[in-house]
């Protein structure tokens, strides 16, 4: 999850760079500014969250969550429909 200034030029190239990193690392828009992507178990997550650190940009606010997968597929909507494409085990981690 982030939140990020796009006030000045610099400040909205940050902005198009990490969302890129993010696509091209393999995350899922979930909304604007909120990206999730599986990986296979909690080292995996750990290296995800270095790499992340290490794109950062130089403002605003990036947020990791950990859950499980058994926990992500128990989110409630209160709006809108829910999507058919995540698998219903707690064998894998997904990162927020």
């Amino acid at each position: 999850m982030f939140d990020l200034p796009v006030l000045t030029h610099n400040d909205r190239r940050e902005y198009r760079m990490f969302r890129k990193y993010l696509v091209k690392s393999g995350f899922m828009m979930l909304q604007e500014s909120v990206y999730c992507k599986l990986v296979p178990n909690s080292n995996a997550g750990d290296a995800l969250v270095e790499n992340i650190k290490k794109h950062k940009p130089s403002d605003g606010l990036v947020q990791v969550l950990r859950v499980t997968e058994k926990q992500f597929s128990k989110m409630d909507y209160v709006v809108g429909k829910k999507r058919g494409d995540v698998i219903d085990t707690d064998e894998r981690l997904i990162i927020l």
